[in-house]
């Protein structure tokens, strides 16, 4: 049985990477269909499947390096003594 506290790094580590992987691959598969379905539409021949495949290497590649600057970033420790509140 996989002990969840004792390979707890190990195993957000592994989320990370699968939602990276995921995320790059579902930016390109959308983007070629996209594309694909342009070009059958118009009647181009890998014209737009070619610029929308570019398209979603480009954006998946944007969406995974936020996604790796979130995880990386420290992030601002809140003081516990601050009893600000924002009011609208």
């Amino acid at each position: 049985m996989f002990n969840y506290k004792k390979n707890r790094d190990w195993a957000e580590n592994l989320t990370i990477v699968m939602q990276l992987g995921l995320t790059m691959a579902g930016c390109i598969v959308f983007c070629f269909f996209v594309g694909y379905y342009l070009d059958k539409w118009l009647g181009f021949r890998g014209v737009f499947t070619t610029i929308f495949i570019l398209l979603g290497i480009a954006g998946g590649a944007n969406v995974c390096y936020r996604q790796i600057l979130e995880v990386t970033d420290p992030k601002p420790e809140e003081d516990p003594d601050d009893h600000r509140t924002t009011r609208s």
